[in-house]
């Protein structure tokens, strides 16, 4: 990997004396009188801001910057609490069912009184138009953009059809327990604005699909969702300026800021230096070396534990180095955690797999992640490889990104690591967005550039995104993110016998079944488990970490 060599500290220093140019000019933009108003300022560690058209990209970083505070999905996320774990509850839905008799059906009964914020009403119609939006390639609406960061995330999902202005009957493609969960990824954006941004394209474009996308980048510019935040001012690469929306309808969530800012930093010490030179607010993964002198200037630094996973997924593809176990068994027991979270300043946990112990999904897996260089090399010369005849691998990685942690950083240790038991290692760094892009691709795509493993950060939030969509044969590329092709019929099986059990224990049960065998297997090398630093000025009040990967702006004040 070539980088920068200087230090942190150094980094840092240069950081302080010159934050940027551009991130300087773009706060000076704020108008004289907005300087009166309750403005938060964020930096986030995107290198672009999300997108805002309604299903957002950079990963979950975008639906936590741009799809909660602007849009709502029929269902979310309770983020009220930092006590507990964060649970799915009603947004847009009030309640939800299977049908009994077909399990492929779902109702869901919306919420009555509910405005997009360029005043139209949100029903039945809205729901069936934003699931055609990226399902169905007939309707006018449909964008290719969007199919992408959304149906790799609801992969059963079918069709919407209404049975009444507040009822909705969702279809998929088999019973699938976990579609709930799913939806909550599914933001709803305003048809009645969008077909007013169609109606302007100018009539000389004729082809339909090109006049859909016209109407989405003036959509994107001038977004309506139903959130507690509705969009002012969008500059790409730059900011994107928020306002609150008095007339939101949740009045526990009617935001008592009248403005959010969010600026793109993705590099740690810009970051770290924007918040000490006081042009930001808020800002995501701090430098770790930084968080002492960040708390001695009176910021605060939240963290908590998250249901979050920091991998490298290993590729399955012909000639991979990764098909025998034993290799993939190795590289889990020659990582030093516990080391790793130092260099972190603490802000980690230690991954023993995708879930922690004492989640109703552990199961209680016969191999254990350990740090064990002396059993790793063991394995190592058993699959024929030594000091002198290491194994040659190839990780993409980004150097920046939603939940990337500090990847750069994280991954030059583990690569450290790693040699230490026969391992060689080279890096492939691209930009975030191309990673998180790369990722729906797969390992046998050029895109991979040689790649053997991928190292990028995810939700475990739910059973779909924690453990499915990576070692089913049914999500493999291009429909989900088994980057690495791995699968076979017993974990078909497991997942089957998830999917369909619509009871929480017995569907516990056999998630625990699932997570215990994909432990023991290794299509992963399990490294950390984020716990979400963010540091934060003591102006901004009502700060609650939950246990999340998002975070709720719109119960927060300012002094």
């Amino acid at each position: 990997m070539t980088q920068n060599t200087s230090s942190p500290a150094t980094g840092l220093a240069a950081a302080l004396r010159c934050v940027s140019a551009a991130v300087a000019l773009s706060l000076l933009a704020l108008p004289g009188a907005a300087m009166a108003q309750k403005v938060l300022r964020i930096g986030m560690t995107a290198a672009d801001i999300p997108r805002t058209l309604g299903q957002p990209d950079q990963g979950f970083e975008g639906n936590r910057f741009t799809g909660i505070p602007m849009y709502d999905a029929l269902t979310q996320w309770d983020l009220s609490k930092s006590n507990g774990p964060s649970l799915l509850i009603p947004d847009l839905a009030t309640e939800w069912k299977v049908d009994d008799k077909d399990k492929t059906k779902w109702t869901f009964k919306l919420r009555p009184g509910v405005k997009f914020h360029d005043g139209s009403a949100f029903n039945a119609d809205a729901v069936v138009w934003n699931v055609n939006k990226v399902l169905d390639k007939t309707a006018r609406q449909f964008d290719p953009s969007q199919v992408g960061v959304t149906a790799s995330r609801m992969p059963t999902l079918r069709s919407a059809r209404k049975i009444d202005d507040l009822t909705v009957e969702l279809v998929t493609s088999e019973p699938d327990s976990f579609l709930p969960y799913n939806v909550s990824n599914l933001f709803m954006a305003s048809p009645t604005h969008w077909e007013k941004k169609l109606a302007a394209v100018p009539a000389s474009v004729t082809d339909p699909a090109e006049r859909s996308k016209q109407a989405w980048v003036a959509f994107a510019a001038d977004a309506s969702g139903t959130g507690p935040f509705k969009m002012t001012r969008f500059v790409p690469r730059e900011r994107l300026e928020l306002a609150k929306n008095p007339a939101y309808w949740d009045s526990k969530r009617v935001p008592k800021i009248d403005k959010v800012v969010m600026l793109p930093m993705p590099e740690a010490n810009a970051r770290t230096a924007a918040l000490l030179s006081g042009q930001v607010d808020w800002i995501e993964a701090p430098a770790p070396d930084a968080v002492a002198q960040i708390k001695s200037r009176g910021f605060e630094v939240y963290a908590n534990a998250q249901p979050h996973m920091w991998p490298w997924q290993l590729s399955f593809a012909p000639n991979s180095p990764w098909l025998d176990k034993r290799v993939r068994q190795a590289a889990n027991l020659c990582v030093n955690r516990s080391g790793l979270k130092t260099l972190l300043g603490g802000y980690m946990a230690e991954a023993k797999g995708i879930v922690e112990a004492g989640n109703p999904w552990w199961g209680n897996p016969a191999f254990d992640i350990k740090y064990d260089p002396e059993a790793a090399r063991k394995l190592m010369a058993e699959a024929g490889y030594s000091a002198a005849k290491p194994v040659k691998v190839k990780v993409q990685v980004s150097a920046s990104g939603s939940g990337q942690m500090q990847p750069l950083p994280m991954n030059e240790y583990v690569q450290q690591n790693l040699k230490a038991c026969y391992f060689d290692v080279d890096f492939d760094v691209v930009e975030w967005n191309t990673l998180f892009t790369n990722w729906r691709i797969g390992a046998k795509d050029p895109s991979a550039h040689g790649a053997n493993a991928i190292n990028v950060s995810f939700a475990a939030m739910d059973p779909f995104f924690a453990m499915v969509r990576f070692v089913s044969t049914k999500t493999q590329p291009p429909v989900s993110n088994n980057w690495g092709f791995f699968g076979n019929a017993e974990f078909d099986k497991l997942i089957e016998t998830a999917r369909t059990s619509f009871g929480e224990k017995d569907r516990d049960a056999a998630l625990a079944r699932l997570h215990a065998r994909i432990v023991e297997e290794s299509p992963f090398v399990l490294i950390a488990h984020d716990v979400g630093p963010r540091a934060i000025s003591k102006k901004v009040k009502g700060v609650v970490q939950p246990q999340s990967w998002f975070i709720d702006i719109a119960t927060m004040s300012m002094d």
